[in-house]
């Protein structure tokens, strides 16, 4: 059953932002004083009880935007109003009211969709006092919050489940997108994030411009088709940290490595057409740091065979693990966002990476393939002694994690930890995600308990 919808909506800086990330529990949107910091539609479902609801962060409407793009700000804006079972038409209570926010309520009212009036930064006594004259801008008496204060969310919680739809709310035991896995789709600027997430989406889900840097907020995008459901992330395009524009850049890109962490699989994009560069390789390196199942997704692959018809996707392999050494087992896929040439199959590709990731072996084929390794390639003598494997398990899925009783960890390099971990990931059959190892110091005794 889809979810309802909530959409905060009104001027620039009035602090839906704010308002939204307080309702979600957590920093979801960017907050900035700047106007126009939100872009695309945010996303979060939010659980009030035994119901659950898609709260939306919008732009705010009338926004002047540093980069043009105003008319897809706004047509993002119109998308949430219309999809929306409520709205939440957040004004500020310390300006009383703009010619911008009877604007705004022109524009709602028109749309025919329900609304609650809602005061946002009601810190003091003085401020709601002064409440009643929103009332002329006919939704009725506001409803005063104060995300700094965490006043009066309950209050509004309660006011917009008796404004949704029984018939459509969603309920917070069935289906809950936040249980779905979560593939972030991270790259440099301008390289078809967007295009990409659109075209898996099924629709005009985020904003696509050639103006570098559109995206700025991490977006969660829940997508069932084919039998399949998960979300994708599309996240802001990096670039070196020392070129960032602003804060509001700063944000995002700090925004996107939480997308990694958080994500169950990573689609890290590639320009195929460009080389790969310092900042691939430092999204790389993050990924491998975080332990998260990644696919290399290189784009505008049209573009390539167009100037060279027939080249095959192994001639980039080579060049690929160069640059990037350290995802040289990731698994290799070419498309076309634009053109929607072979986008899904990445989808299907990256989700059984997320399958693989999730696998258990037994310990005792776990002890098999540490010991082949081991004959295979013994790690070096440090100091006059031989380090010693006395036993191993796995301890953990996504990533899959594997606790080793040895009788010195500091004898095991970092060289050798990265040959253990590949004669592991083809041996326990992982042969395209990465592994995490730990040691921990035992005696050949101790570890009997554990065999």
């Amino acid at each position: 059953m889809p979810h309802s919808s909530v959409a905060i909506v009104g001027r620039p800086n009035v602090g839906k932002s704010t308002l939204f990330n307080a309702l979600a529990g957590s920093r979801i949107a960017i907050e900035a004083d700047t106007p126009g910091a939100t872009r695309d539609r945010v996303l979060y479902p939010l659980a009030v009880g035994d119901r659950i609801f898609d709260l939306v962060d919008t732009g705010g409407i009338g926004v002047v935007d540093s980069q043009k793009l105003e008319k897809l700000v706004e047509r993002q804006i119109d998308l949430a109003i219309g999809a929306a079972d409520v709205l939440v038409f957040l004004v500020d209570s310390r300006d009383g009211i703009t010619p911008l926010d009877r604007e705004v309520a022109d524009k709602l009212r028109r749309s025919g969709r329900k609304a609650l009036l809602v005061a946002a930064k009601v810190d003091t006594q003085r401020i709601e006092d002064a409440l009643p004259s929103f009332h002329a801008l006919g939704f009725g008496d506001a409803l005063p919050v104060s995300a700094k204060q965490n006043r009066g969310l309950a209050d509004l919680e309660q006011a917009i489940l008796e404004l949704l739809p029984a018939e459509d709310a969603g309920s917070a035991a069935e289906g809950d997108v936040r249980a779905l896995p979560k593939i972030a789709v991270v790259g440099r600027r301008n390289v078809g994030k967007s295009t990409f997430v659109n075209r898996i989406a099924g629709m005009e889900r985020v904003i696509v411009s050639d103006a570098p840097g559109t995206t700025r907020d991490s977006l969660d995008i829940a997508v069932r088709r084919d039998g399949l459901a998960f979300t994708l992330i599309d996240t802001a395009g990096l670039r070196k940290r020392g070129r960032m524009d602003d804060a509001l850049e700063f944000f995002g890109q700090m925004r996107t490595e939480r997308a990694v962490r958080r994500a169950d699989a990573v689609a890290l994009m590639l320009d195929a057409t460009g080389e790969i560069g310092k900042v691939d390789q430092r999204i790389g390196a993050f990924i491998l740091e975080n332990y998260k199942p990644c696919l290399i997704a290189l784009n505008k692959w049209d573009l390539v065979t167009g100037k060279s018809p027939g080249l095959a996707l192994d001639a980039f392999a080579k060049y690929v693990g160069d640059r990037l050494p350290g995802l040289s087992f990731a698994r290799l896929a070419a498309l076309s966002a634009k053109e929607g040439d072979n986008a899904w199959q990445v989808v299907e590709s990256v989700l059984e990476l997320v399958a693989q990731g999730a696998r258990k072996t037994s310990t005792a084929a776990v002890n098999a393939a540490v010991e082949a390794a081991l004959k295979k390639r013994a790690p070096r003598a440090k100091g006059g002694k031989l380090g010693k494997i006395y036993y191993a398990t796995q301890v953990g899925v996504s990533p899959p994690t594997f606790l080793l009783f040895v009788n010195n960890p500091s004898q095991f390099d970092g060289n050798y930890q990265r040959y253990l971990a590949g004669r592991l990931r083809f041996g326990l059959d992982y042969p395209e995600i990465p592994l995490r190892l730990l040691f921990k110091t035992s005696s050949e005794k101790e570890v009997g308990r554990y065999a």
